[in-house]
């Protein structure tokens, strides 16, 4: 299981929690470079307009729209477009993976009472020996004290130092989709729901085997050199509405722990389109925004709504 991986699972996590602001820590200064002869200007290549994925899934009173989202996003991105601009206009709500409480020591509480356990082993000693000074490296790079880890469960420790990690990314929780979703609708005065709770979505991770948990912290002790390039290209992907190249990223890591794929995946995919056929038989609109992974691939979300009876249209 690699960086971008674990990354991209943190991020899932962040979500439950209410986010966590990513900075990148500030370059290192060097030594001035004598100047180059100036070089003859390439020609800026027009970006590609920006069109996340959307679906619709309609009868003849009920709209539901169902869009992929990145929990972080860099700064500055803008990627409403008119068609999503309709959409939400026409909505009576958001629905979201997890309604937040807005008050951080809420979450913070729910994430201690689940995250802590007496007698636990230290937390270099859940990897395999051969993995745990590249631990040792990632944890002193975090500045996250050994014994604070060490008092950990497994995956929460994880979570930890994979959220640290992520600074390093440049992007943030407060520019991505959910938060920038919530604000909108919610300048709308329109309500804002969830299909999970916090202590549900950071339950999934708590009922793991251990033996999972602990294949989710070497992964944390993987090379991370290309983590910004992959995560640019799965920002890219989303961007440009691919959800086959989506697909692709998910599919080959969730192949390497088929029990995080069917906990945090497979499992969720058939309870969220159950929830959508539940609310069809409700007239009105609903706009449902839910990680990109859950919509893109075999056994998604809005294929696994299809298969119950309901026409899926790609709208965007």
């Amino acid at each position: 299981m690699n960086r971008f991986f674990t990354a991209a699972i943190a991020a899932f996590a962040l979500a439950a929690c209410g986010g966590t602001e990513a900075k990148a820590p500030p370059a290192p200064e060097r030594p001035a470079r004598p100047e180059r002869p100036a070089r003859p200007e390439r020609p800026v290549r027009p970006e590609r307009p920006v069109r996340p994925a959307l679906w619709k899934v309609a009868d003849a009173d009920t709209t539901i729209y169902l869009f992929g989202t990145i929990h972080l996003l860099p700064k500055g991105l803008k990627w409403t477009t008119p068609v999503m601009a309709k959409a939400m206009a026409a909505s009576q709500g958001l629905v979201l993976e997890v309604a937040l409480d807005k008050d951080p020591a809420k979450l913070g509480a729910v994430m201690m009472a689940l995250s802590k356990s007496p007698g636990l082993p230290p937390i270099l000693d859940r990897v395999p020996p051969a993995r745990r000074a590249a631990l040792k490296a990632v944890i002193d790079k975090s500045a996250i004290p050994m014994a604070y880890l060490d008092g950990l469960e497994t995956w929460a420790a994880a979570l930890a130092l994979s959220s640290a990690s992520m600074a390093k990314l440049n992007l943030s929780y407060e520019q991505g989709a959910e938060t920038s979703l919530t604000t909108a609708f919610e300048k709308m005065g329109k309500p804002v729901g969830g299909l999970e709770t916090a202590e549900q979505q950071l339950g999934y991770f708590d009922k793991l085997s251990e033996g999972a948990q602990r294949k989710f912290l070497t992964g944390i002790a993987e090379d991370d050199t290309n983590i910004n390039k992959e995560f640019t290209a799965m920002i890219g992907a989303w961007k440009a509405g691919d959800v086959r190249r989506i697909a692709v990223s998910f599919d080959d890591e969730m192949k390497l722990s088929p029990e995080l794929a069917d906990v945090l995946l497979h499992r969720r995919n058939n309870n969220w389109a159950g929830w959508v056929s539940e609310r069809m038989k409700k007239p009105g609109t609903v706009f449902v925004a839910v990680g990109a992974g859950h919509l893109a691939g075999k056994g998604s979300v809005e294929e696994l709504v299809a298969r119950r009876g309901y026409k899926v249209v790609r709208v965007q």
